[in-house]
């Protein structure tokens, strides 16, 4: 932009030197213009006389033009390049100062518009921050502590802090840039070196750790609080004493913790001592409680014993009229059964003499009925003979039929019937002479 800016200057120059009659504005105007026309005109000009004072005219009535457009362009190169807006830092508020007016404005996240030689921006922090001092750290370090022995001595502190919220405006301007360094590390500074030196190395490294930090903490807070410092907290950490000292007062610690030790131990061996007789006593006591209450108990269980023996007694001659009562009535009840049983076998057998007598009856009564009918039955079969004898043979055929297959037998001389050859009978006299 600044070279193109300066070969602008250059052309008007030259410009100037061959046009006598061109105006001294004319040559300004050619300086601040922008673009590629003071170069064009530059190369017109070369030309001819004649034709650069016509061209001179012309750019004499475009000025004005040129001029803003210039202008417009240079403003809004500038906002590209550098906007006017501040963003607001996270965890901070941003207070706008209207240099006019004196008004203030607050934003606490996003951006807001700064305007050059109109507004101020001041960021003030709203979350805690954690400062921590080095300058007395170390007792070997750039301001080392002063004890009241007169011993250097390097304490590690840690600071955490903010601003008042409800004086934020008043802070704005009053505050300097680097608080830490302009407001908190001289006011903490003076108030240590002041502690420090009314306490000894062993208060500050043992015993009275927490009653200083207390005390630093109490008095920073209030001193803090007058610049709109509002204090969370102060911690002490690490004590750093000469490296002799520490190991004296290493030393010194641990014998002080052998006696304090051995006197613990001591009261403790009294204690357990007290403890045993105490034990012992109470043993006895217990031992001798125990005793009586056996006593006691044997006592009350031989009144139990007796009273339970009146209840006992007659329970027990109960249970023997029971007893015998319960023998005679099973004595009783196997009579009873046992004549039952007889009774029932005499029954019994009465009956099956009954029911045998009744059978042989009957039996006799079959057989009669039997020997009628076959007295009938042969008495039929005798006539039927007679009158049919040939149904002799045939029942003898019958008989035979299934163990004889073939009879061979000659015939009869007389030519009867050829069973009476097998069968071996003879004709008596009578009926042979009846034959004949």
């Amino acid at each position: 932009m600044n070279d193109r800016l300066q070969s602008i200057r250059n052309a008007a120059a030259r410009l100037k030197a061959r046009l006598p009659g061109f105006s001294r504005r004319a040559g300004a105007g050619l300086g601040t213009d922008l673009g590629d026309e003071g170069a064009g005109l530059e190369r017109t000009t070369a030309g001819a006389d004649g034709f650069g004072q016509r061209a001179g005219a012309g750019l004499v009535r475009a000025l004005p033009w040129l001029a803003g457009l210039t202008a417009v362009a240079g403003a809004v190169a500038l906002l590209v390049t550098h906007p006017p807006v501040h963003e607001v830092p996270r965890g901070a508020v941003t207070l706008r100062t209207n240099t006019l007016t004196g008004g203030i404005t607050e934003a606490r996240s996003g951006s807001v518009l700064k305007l050059p030689g109109l507004h101020e921006v001041r960021d003030l922090p709203v979350r805690d921050r954690s400062y921590h001092p080095t300058r007395f750290a170390r007792a070997d370090g750039e301001a080392p502590l002063q004890s009241l022995e007169g011993l250097s001595l390097g304490l590690d502190l840690t600071v955490r802090w903010t601003v008042d919220p409800s004086r934020l405006p008043q802070l704005a301007a009053s505050l300097p840039d680097d608080i830490e360094g302009d407001v908190i590390a001289p006011a903490l500074q003076g108030i240590v070196y002041r502690q420090i030196a009314t306490h000894t190395v062993r208060e500050i490294f043992s015993t009275q750790r927490g009653p200083i930090q207390a005390a630093l903490e109490g008095e920073l807070r209030r001193k803090l609080a007058l610049d709109g410092i509002v204090l969370r907290g102060l911690e002490i950490g690490n004590v750093d004493l000469p490296h002799e000292y520490r190991e004296g007062l290493e030393n010194l610690l641990a014998e002080g913790l052998a006696s304090e030790k051995m006197r613990y131990t001591l009261e403790l061996k009294e204690k357990q001592v007290k403890q045993t007789e105490l034990e012992a006593a109470a043993e006895k006591v217990r031992r001798e409680t125990a005793a009586e209450a056996s006593a006691r108990e044997q006592v009350i269980a031989a009144k139990g014993q007796e009273e339970a023996m009146k209840h006992v007694l007659p329970f027990k001659q109960r249970q023997v009229e029971q007893r015998q009562l319960e023998a005679e009535a099973e004595r009783v009840a196997r009579v009873r059964m046992a004549e039952g049983n007889a009774q029932a076998r005499g029954i019994e057998a009465d009956g099956e003499a009954k029911a045998r007598e009744k059978l042989a009856d009957a039996e006799a009564y079959r057989q009669t009925r039997i020997g009628k009918v076959a007295v009938d039955q042969m008495a039929a079969e005798g006539a039927l003979l007679s009158r049919h004898p040939l149904l002799i043979q045939k029942a003898m055929a019958d008989k035979l039929s299934d163990k004889v297959q073939v009879i061979i037998a000659p015939p009869p001389a007389d030519g009867g019937f050829i069973g009476k050859t097998l069968l071996g009978t003879k004709q008596e006299p009578a009926q042979e002479q009846g034959a004949q």
